[in-house]
């Protein structure tokens, strides 16, 4: 990130004090991120965030009382909302796939070493979804239950239609993010640069209209391509 830009501004919410301390450990150890408040709750997020107008909120999803995708629905309905990224355990991975549909722009494991929890962040704040590897094939398992056939037939006709508007090497890319590779990993496997896997990727988000790769995920499964 330009040296000469105000540092990103934080909101922590998490209903574990310990969890809330190390993120604010790790995040202000760095010159470009300052953590501005922290929360223990979702309305309490929503008060700190009307409060401080942080750029990125780090959203666990389940709290007591106002869940984090219920909060994060309410923040990201405003004008001119923080960009949020949702903490997770994966032990509720409903709420983590209501938060993307709501429009989080990714998610992370609470257990992410600090720097790709750092990278996270500054990705998060530049408006880039984030999603690893794990966390996109875990939560297309979760996603992908049992349906009727005529559900099953519907969703892929209609993922179908949409993947038919994709390149050949756009339509490449897209089923390598549903295997959950990363844009290296992409790199290699299509033996082009990560800057064309990025490209590519930019693409697909335009053409498809979606906000993450767990979405371009979900519509390669779905049209079982």
């Amino acid at each position: 990130m330009d040296s000469e830009r105000e540092p990103v501004r934080v909101v922590i919410v998490d209903d574990e004090q310990l969890v809330r301390m190390a993120l604010r450990l790790v995040i202000d150890g760095e010159p470009d991120l300052s953590v501005v408040a922290e929360a223990a709750d979702g309305d309490a997020a929503i008060s700190v965030v009307d409060e401080h107008r942080p750029d990125v909120v780090l959203m666990d999803v389940r709290m007591p009382g106002r869940d984090g995708l219920s909060a994060t629905r309410e923040l990201l309905s405003r004008p001119s909302p923080p960009r949020v990224l949702i903490l997770t355990t994966f032990d509720s991975d409903d709420l983590v796939l209501g938060a993307l549909r709501t429009g989080a722009l990714g998610f992370v494991l609470k257990d992410t070493q600090p720097p790709q929890l750092l990278e996270a962040v500054r990705s998060v704040a530049d408006g880039n979804p984030v999603l690893s590897p794990v966390a996109t094939t875990r939560v297309i398992a979760a996603a992908t239950g049992p349906q009727s056939s005529h559900a099953r037939d519907s969703s892929r006709d209609a993922a179908r239609k949409q993947l038919a508007k994709l390149t050949e090497r756009e339509l490449d890319t897209a089923r390598a993010i549903a295997d959950g590779l990363g844009n290296p990993e992409i790199a290699r496997r299509l033996h082009i640069s990560v800057a064309t896997v990025k490209a590519h990727t930019g693409s697909l988000f335009a053409k498809l209209a979606v906000e993450n790769r767990v979405q371009i995920a979900l519509l390669v499964r779905d049209a079982e391509v």
